[in-house]
């Protein structure tokens, strides 16, 4: 029997199409570091969401192209507000709701860190160069893997606890494609790694106990030869195990 973590995987919608799509990265990873990568289609209804979350071993938030609907944090769309997708919105939220209720480890890249910040009760950013002073460039283009700006990463986190970060020092390079970004953080959860500017690129669970963890950058892009990214998909993984005793 296989033992490994059933973990899954919210996917993206394509408005023109009406396409369920997922960039093949975020699978790969998983798999690589031992998980099953399961995907979950943005149907948010929450009899749907039970059922299927109850049989995962943790829940992976990945990246989108759409951004967080600010009336979630009751905020007005600011005019560099970019597309909405309600069925993105709303399953991810559902998603996280169902995870948390069973305690799962919960792993969120870029949006769906953003998602997972709302949903317990922070704000966001909705566009760094309008709203930030002096900030740097968060979209940085092709090629996506690029290192492209530093961070700061607190030694008393998860991330701080790495051996990929223990012999690099406290600071570190990171790829960056987003113009949104965190603001208040939200209940239990506490920010652990900053950007130059000031922008939050970490955030973690702040009770004893429990894995979740939210990178603004894409460690998915470099899974199979940086480090970092492949520490964070396989100490992931490795919780997803300890959840059901695998």
């Amino acid at each position: 029997m296989d033992k490994r973590p059933r973990i899954g995987i919210t996917m993206r919608l394509e408005i023109e199409t009406r396409r369920f799509y997922l960039g093949r990265d975020y699978s790969e990873a998983i798999e690589a570091a031992g998980g099953l990568p399961v995907h979950i289609p943005l149907i948010p209804k929450n009899e749907y969401i039970d059922a299927l979350v109850k049989e995962l071993d943790g829940v992976f938030l990945p990246g989108s192209d759409s951004d967080v609907d600010p009336s979630f944090f009751n905020e007005e769309p600011h005019p560099r507000l970019k597309n909405v997708v309600p069925e993105k919105d709303l399953t991810d939220r559902l998603v996280i709701e169902a995870a948390e209720a069973r305690d799962l480890p919960i792993l969120a890249i870029c949006y769906g860190m953003q998602a997972l910040n709302v949903a317990r009760g922070g704000s966001l950013i909705q566009d760094i160069d309008s709203q930030i002073n002096d900030g740097l460039k968060h979209e940085q283009g092709k090629p996506l893997d690029r290192h492209s700006h530093s961070i700061e990463i607190d030694r008393e986190s998860i991330l701080g606890g790495f051996n990929s970060i223990a012999t690099n020092g406290n600071v570190v390079r990171v790829n960056s494609h987003h113009h949104q970004a965190i603001d208040k953080v939200g209940r239990d959860l506490r920010a652990v790694a900053w950007a130059k500017d000031g922008v939050v690129e970490c955030i973690e669970d702040s009770r004893p106990g429990k894995f979740v963890l939210g990178t603004q950058w894409h460690p998915e892009l470099a899974w199979d030869r940086d480090s970092l990214s492949k520490d964070i998909f396989s100490t992931f993984v490795r919780e997803c195990v300890k959840g059901r005793g695998l």
